[in-house]
């Protein structure tokens, strides 16, 4: 129907020139200087026809556009109905965003024809944009490309934390404290699908400007992935093991910008390479497993992994509610009825040290003890004692409530390490910890101001750290994309810290920082 009225108006404009040329044609072969009178009578004629034509030709541009608009209604209609129906994210976009399209080139194009030369002048818009999915570079038959990116400037100040810590085993180490601002982290997104909307790619840039000079400080990753259905979706690459809720992916959609609560720093799983699986087992009811190369990939090479492929991360998550809980924290949303989502999620691995070749210098920070020390210390536990080896077994449960803009979130972890192999680790015994997380918000201005609170804590034999945080986000433009965030946290010995968090280790005493974040 569209490009049959398009060629309506096409072949409306060449009737009317037609319509012109013949009359003006036929007055200059029987005008002659005894019979003038007749040309206007023809010319005005000529012009009325040509006044008809355009009107008909107006018309017809009406005709056109209801018609678009008509099926704009439809394919949305459409893809609310593919949405029910268990649809993937590629699918609705493409329903829903190509008439869009049409319309929007139908209204461009019949505008441009009425205006004036000043008005030609104005520059034209093209391309679609979808929150969290940045904006369309290309859409064609064989696939598409979308460009997101997510940046945001911190203004850190930790002057007001204790310079030392003492850990554990009675070791004295320096804090530094810092006050800076920094454009954080940088991470530039291309994502899209190619020959098939059930298969996708997810490539990106991603830097962390604080930790300039540092291992892994720049990396370019990614993933594949293709929908069977909505029970299997398979993906390979590298992406967060979900031994956590904050790890499930659900970054940047927290009430912080870029950081969690101790516990859950220390407890959780990080970046690794493998394949993995997501997808519904019935209503209600999703499942994430992933079978990774270690704990954390990041900074680590190929040839300092072990050959055992025995990490594995699950996460089984239940929206017991007729409403859709979200993937993010707090309810930006507003949910009109009462939502809520109950998960377990369960973690293993065996972790060496990491060590570069033909070097004891090991990279292994990702498991720690309460007091901070990474596992792998040299002569940690006792002199001519050093763990090379360890197993790692680690369980989280997580619940979520969300209603009229307030939310509650609270987190249970428990962790095992034992199996130790090294010098000296044959009468080490098993190390347990466990520990709590939780977080309320409320927005206080509708998509405008949010408010929250949270506070963790965690426990073991070589400590008992805690934390406590207030913030605030303000959302400029009323929705996710932009937000500025400023929070007020209390540290007592945190276990975990590096610069790219706000939080030191070791640290205890106030830290505030304030954000101002991108994600489009």
């Amino acid at each position: 129907m569209i490009r049959s009225g398009k060629r309506l108006i096409i072949w409306g404009d060449i009737l009317a020139l037609a319509m012109i040329a013949i009359p003006m044609w036929s007055v200059a072969q029987t005008s002659a200087p005894g019979n003038s009178s007749t040309a206007p009578t023809s010319a005005s004629e000529a012009l009325k026809q040509v006044d008809k034509l355009i009107e008909q030709n107006r018309l017809l541009e009406n005709q056109n556009r209801e018609l678009i608009e008509q099926i704009a209604k439809l394919r949305q209609s459409l893809a609310m109905e593919a949405q029910a129906q268990g649809a993937t994210p590629a699918q609705e976009i493409a329903v829903t965003t190509s008439a869009q399209q049409e319309l929007a080139q139908e209204s461009q194009g019949s505008e441009t024809d009425s205006e004036t030369p000043e008005a030609k002048e104005e520059p034209t818009h093209w391309g679609t944009y979808t929150p969290n999915r940045g904006f369309r570079l290309a859409n064609t038959e064989q696939g598409d490309l979308n460009l997101s990116i997510y940046t945001y400037v911190r203004y850190l100040n930790q002057l007001g934390l204790n310079s030392h810590y003492t850990d554990a085993f009675g070791n004295e180490h320096s804090i530094q404290n810092r006050q800076d601002f920094q454009i954080q982290k940088v991470q530039i997104k291309f994502l899209g699908w190619l020959f098939d909307p059930k298969f996708r790619y997810f490539l990106y840039a991603w830097t962390s400007n604080a930790s300039q000079g540092q291992g892994a400080q720049v990396v370019l990753a990614g993933n594949v992935n293709y929908t069977f259905n909505k029970h299997f979706n398979l993906a390979g690459g590298i992406t967060s093991l979900p031994g956590t809720r904050s790890v499930e992916g659900n970054f940047p959609l927290w009430l912080g910008v870029d950081t969690r609560l101790i516990a859950d720093e220390f407890f959780r799983p990080s970046y690794t390479s493998g394949i993995w699986a997501r997808g519904q087992i019935v209503n209600h009811l999703t499942y994430q497993v992933m079978l990774g190369n270690n704990l954390s990939t990041l900074g680590v090479s190929a040839a300092q992994l072990d050959n055992g492929l025995n990490t594995l991360a699950t996460a089984l998550v239940w929206i017991p509610t007729h409403d859709e809980f979200g993937s993010g924290f707090g309810d930006f949303e507003h949910h009109d009825n009462l939502s809520a989502r109950l998960a377990a999620h369960f973690t293993r691995s065996d972790e060496t040290k990491q060590s570069q070749p033909s070097s004891d210098e090991f990279e292994n920070t990702q498991i720690r003890l309460e007091d901070g020390s990474i596992i792998f210390t040299p002569n940690l536990f006792a002199k001519g004692t050093t763990v090379n080896e360890v197993t790692y077994k680690m369980a989280a449960f997580d619940s979520g409530l969300k209603y009229h803009g307030l939310s509650w979130d609270g987190e249970y972890f428990v962790r095992w390490l034992d199996h130790f192999t090294g010098p000296g680790t044959s009468t080490l015994p098993a190390i347990f910890s466990h520990g709590f997380q939780m977080q309320a918000s409320a927005m206080l201005v509708p998509k405008t101001v949010q408010v929250y609170l949270g506070g963790s804590s965690l426990r073991g034999k070589y400590g008992s750290p805690w934390d406590f945080r207030s913030g605030v986000n303000i959302f400029p433009w009323h929705n996710k994309v932009v937000r500025w965030n400023s929070e007020f946290l209390y540290t007592n010995h945190s276990p975990v810290g590096y610069t790219s968090v706000p939080f030191a280790l070791g640290a205890t005493g106030p830290i505030f920082h304030s954000n101002l974040e991108l994600a489009f």
